[in-house]
């Protein structure tokens, strides 16, 4: 599956032995071009006449990939070296190393990214950026916003990791290109191509906690059309209570995800991809006594949540001479739940398109316009009562100028047209410098802006026995961030290292910050009457020794505070003074196994006072998750792999306050700021053909 391109026109892919044929050449001189992903490319020129039409070619692999292609930062495909906006890129030999089922399981290993646990009984989850909250986050599968507000908050775990062939990341507001929810970023997930997999691939794994996962691919390629069918299926029905607060540690759920994809062959070699994706989880968390009987009960305490999604997409390269792409995707979501004797249901309907001009005005120039359409409904039968339609247009324009050899530029703006809040604009630049082939800085700024959606983004107004209060009609929020970035590549001889150090810094007006302190018994939400500030770096390094030894480690120190209008400074909950991610592979190729040893490390939180009154400092404690991972490849065929899981069975107490007493109103589920999972062993085997 190499692809081959004669004079940049005439292409081919090689089948899966590594064999290609072009047809209809005519005898002369021609340039090749040979490109796979993780290998470094050939150009050359080759001689094609009666005599001579057989030619092989050897590919040498790279130890980073920094010829990698990706699209996220400008809408636009590039190679990771030659964007001006910076993009973390998380391949699929990094998702292999983690003994994982879902995107969320993958997030926590990433530097600078939380997976933020909102609800320490049904575990709903969010995804932080720099320790920003998680609906400042967009989410993206293969470039369209499938994950709407509503799913945000449980859809996350139906994105199953087999699925995933790499996780594109901006870090900074995107708002210019994707729209009012990419403040904090954009986390694009970029799903396989049928011709990146075997035919059949199987993986199965089970822990004993009991928790077992099972993942198909059938990837079957005919003449027309490549297909990629896959199917996830994750069962976890034991109790486990290890800290004896009656409560499960983790939330038991049945998963089941049917991921659809199909690649059409066109003659004129243009793009054209259709996917859909069915997910449908049965969750619950509560207490031990708790079964389907209670659902809804005021006398047995448990969280039972039921969500269904559909998801549909498609991407169609238009047939004309200049290039022209049309997106489109659509997701339906339905949540029914019982949060203890509270129901809330709701549906969701989010209608996206996208049409981009992609016009190339020389060689130093590139512009992009693109107009977007959303249209979304929401309906809310139980707590608001509301029924709400929703248009926003928005047009975008993006110009990618190269001063010099040295020096390039990108320049953005984006126009928005919300029915009530009128025209809202978010304009952006980028700059970047090579000051050589392998040291470049880049600058970024930009803003952003985000339309809440307080019941649908936020947990705890559902949890819990706090009374929601609203004081006043709640305004957009509006950011302003500026970014700078260094990053070096080093090549030593058989070693190769690469390293980053970001400096960044986020002021927000307008922030919806929910107040727990002011009345015990209380949510209250308002718009913040101050700013807000998230700042801090951030370190990457990553080193590959001798082709045997492969180092990663990162590390961001967050600063995260508001200040209200009497220049008093209020540092955010549960946003992590610094965190650090790590990790060891050694790969031993003549017996063809790894050994993998890899972790997170989480510093102080600040706590509620009025949730931890025995905690003098209001500060949780510092913490290590630490995982070792041994993988074994037999006969090209089989995988099996062992892992143990919290190595050093690091938990924290109960998240739960007042557990003893789940109706009354100081109970309280959304403090997790720790790990609930002991250790645990997980032992898997993946089949490919």
């Amino acid at each position: 599956y190499v692809n081959i391109f004669i004079d940049n026109k005439t292409s081919s892919i090689t089948d899966s032995n590594g064999y290609y044929e072009i047809q209809n050449i005519n005898e002369g001189e021609y340039e090749i071009s040979i490109s796979s992903l993780g290998y470094k490319s050939i150009k050359r020129n080759i001689l094609i006449s009666n005599n001579i039409n057989i030619y092989d070619f050897n590919l040498e692999k790279k130890l980073f990939e920094i010829e990698q292609v990706v699209v996220t930062g400008t809408l636009k495909e590039s190679y990771l070296k030659n964007s001006p906006v910076k993009v973390e890129v998380i391949n699929d030999n990094f998702i292999k190393k983690i003994s994982s089922s879902n995107l969320m399981e993958v997030v926590e290993n990433i530097n600078g990214l939380q997976n933020q646990i909102d609800c320490g009984v049904c575990g709903t989850n969010s995804i932080k950026i720099n320790g920003m909250e998680g609906p400042y986050s967009l989410v993206l599968i293969d470039g369209m916003p499938i994950m709407s507000s509503l799913s945000s908050v449980y859809g996350l775990n139906g994105i199953p990791s087999s699925i995933i062939k790499q996780i594109e990341i901006v870090k900074g507001p995107s708002s210019t290109l994707y729209g009012s929810e990419a403040v904090a970023g954009v986390i694009n997930i970029i799903t396989k191509k049928p011709r990146d997999l075997s035919t059949l691939d199987c993986n199965f794994f089970i822990t004993t906690h009991l928790e077992k996962n099972i993942d198909i691919l059938i990837a079957p390629k005919f003449k027309f059309i490549d297909l990629l069918l896959s199917g996830n299926f994750y069962h976890m029905k034991n109790f486990i209570d290890h800290n004896d607060d009656n409560f499960n540690d983790v939330p038991l759920s049945n998963k089941t995800s049917l991921f659809n994809k199909i690649s059409v062959k066109r003659k004129s070699n243009k793009t054209l991809n259709f996917s859909a994706k069915y997910y449908n989880e049965n969750r619950f968390g509560g207490v031990k006594e708790w079964s389907d009987f209670y659902r809804g009960s005021d006398s047995v305490y448990g969280e039972s949540i039921y969500s269904k999604r559909l998801e549909f997409s498609s991407f169609y390269e238009l047939p004309f001479r200049e290039k022209i792409d049309l997106q489109t995707s659509f997701n339906y979501h339905h949540q029914d739940s019982y949060y203890g004797p509270m129901k809330y249901e709701a549906w969701q309907n989010l209608y996206y398109a996208n049409l981009i001009w992609n016009k190339k005005i020389s060689d130093k120039n590139d512009l992009i316009v693109g107009f977007s359409h959303k249209y979304q409904t929401y309906i809310d039968s139980t707590i608001s009562k509301i029924s709400e339609k929703s248009y926003v247009p928005g047009l975008f324009i993006q110009d990618q100028i190269k001063l010099n050899n040295k020096i390039s530029t990108l320049l953005g703006i984006r126009f928005d047209h919300h029915i009530n809040h009128g025209l809202i604009y978010s304009p952006r630049i980028s700059l970047k410098y090579n000051l050589s082939d392998f040291i470049s800085f880049r600058l970024n700024s930009g803003t952003g802006f985000r339309i809440v959606n307080l019941f649908t983004e936020d947990h705890a107004a559902l949890t819990g026995s706090r009374d929601v209060e609203i004081i006043n009609d709640l305004q957009p929020e509006e950011s302003f961030n500026i970014n700078l970035n260094y990053n070096h590549f080093i090549n030593y001889r058989n070693n190769t290292c690469s390293f980053d150090i970001d400096l960044f810094y986020n002021y927000f007006t307008n922030k919806i910050i929910p107040d727990y302190e002011t009345n015990q018994n209380k949510i209250i939400y308002d718009n913040l009457d101050g700013y807000s500030i998230s700042r801090g770096f951030a370190f990457s390094l990553k080193n590959k020794f001798m082709e045997s030894i492969d180092l990663n480690f990162g590390f961001t120190y967050l600063d995260v505070f508001s200040i209200d209008p009497y220049e008093i400074k209020e540092v955010e909950n549960f946003v992590p003074k610094y965190s650090g991610v790590y990790s060891i592979e050694y790969s031993e190729n003549k017996f063809n196994y790894s050994v993998i040893f890899s972790g997170k490390l989480i510093g102080p939180m600040k706590l509620p006072k009025f949730s931890y009154p025995f905690n003098k400092d209001e500060f949780s404690s510092i913490y290590s998750i630490n995982n070792i991972k041994l993988i074994k490849k037999i006969n090209g065929f089989f995988t099996f792999y062992f892992s143990i899981n919290n190595l050093f069975n690091v938990t924290q107490e109960s998240p739960i306050i007042n557990y003893e007493n789940p109706f009354e109103d100081n109970f309280d589920t959304s403090y997790m700021y720790g790990e609930l999972q002991t250790r645990n062993y997980t032992l898997g085997i993946n089949f490919s053909l």
